[in-house]
């Protein structure tokens, strides 16, 4: 004990680590793809909108480490190989994978109107429902699930060998998926795509991390769930009452607040450094107390 060091800047220091964070340009992957590098990573974002990513690069104080643009489009196997083939000649090894990259989807907003001629009878109900777009709800999950598996399953070994040539006791390489609360309550919240989505990304979270370990493959995969954060999906600034309107939940966030900055960086810097090296096939959740008052899978 007397040789531990218990300071924060060496318990979360993440010096000398690679990342990448899909959807880094933006909203919470631009507030983590911030929080690896000023705590020391070198980090690539990804993104569709390569002047998005330049823009954040251009931007992004120097005094808060390295982050670098990366054009990747999640939803296309081949572009996801072309960049492992990008990471691995120009670092050889990765770290830290944050798979942040989502939209909405299809939503059917009379769900929340209780006076909404669409919910007055199960017939009514069901038809509007069933007018959700097909197409659309196959387009969501490629983004929100299978961009998480295939984007994992392409990097994972790079994300070995980071683990394999880190120096530091007892470290491993880092997944973090950012799934949502959407995907832990029982509501719709107007998305019942979203929130399934977000529901299996939260399971695959779950398989990935026991298959790597049952497989002794030396990479954590954990998830955070995120309540209401400003993003492009919200908007930039939120107002308490503004909470509760995205949230749409039944009581209001206790926080009386969204989360912020800080608060999401912080937790995926945990999750990715040192201290965290202990926690696998875990969800965190975030939400100033959504969950804790609204009828939740927990």
């Amino acid at each position: 004990m007397a040789n531990i060091v218990f300071k924060a800047n060496a318990l979360f220091d993440l010096t000398g680590r690679i990342a990448m964070v899909t959807g880094g340009g933006t909203g919470i992957g631009y507030m983590i793809a911030r929080g690896l590098a000023a705590n020391g990573a070198k980090v690539y974002i990804t993104g569709r909108r390569a002047d998005v990513l330049q823009r954040v690069v251009d931007t992004t104080p120097k005094t808060e480490g390295e982050i670098l643009a990366l054009p990747m489009d999640v939803t296309s196997k081949d572009s996801i190989l072309q960049a492992r083939r990008e990471i691995e000649t120009k670092e050889g090894k990765l770290h830290i994978l944050v798979n942040n990259a989502g939209q909405v989807g299809p939503t059917s907003p009379f769900l929340t109107d209780p006076n909404a001629p669409e919910v007055k009878d199960g017939e009514s109900f069901g038809s509007a429902l069933f007018k959700e777009d097909q197409q659309g709800w196959s387009d969501l999950y490629s983004i929100n699930v299978f961009s998480i598996f295939f984007t994992t399953t392409a990097f994972l070994g790079l994300l070995e060998k980071g683990t394999k040539e880190c120096q530091i006791p007892g470290y491993t390489s880092s997944v973090i998926n950012i799934t949502s609360i959407s995907g832990v309550i029982k509501l719709a919240q107007d998305h019942f795509c979203y929130n399934s989505a977000k529901a299996a990304a939260s399971h695959l979270t779950k398989m990935l991390s026991t298959e790597f370990a049952l497989k002794k493959i030396p990479v954590r995969v954990n998830s955070i769930a995120p309540g209401v954060y400003a993003s492009e999906m919200t908007t930039d600034t939120i107002s308490a009452e503004e909470v509760d309107k995205i949230g749409k939940g039944i009581t209001p966030v206790p926080a009386q607040r969204d989360g912020s900055a800080e608060e999401m960086a912080g937790t995926a810097v945990y999750l990715a450094s040192k201290a965290g090296c202990y926690m696998n096939g875990q969800e965190l959740i975030i939400d100033g107390g959504y969950c804790a008052v609204n009828p939740a899978v927990v």
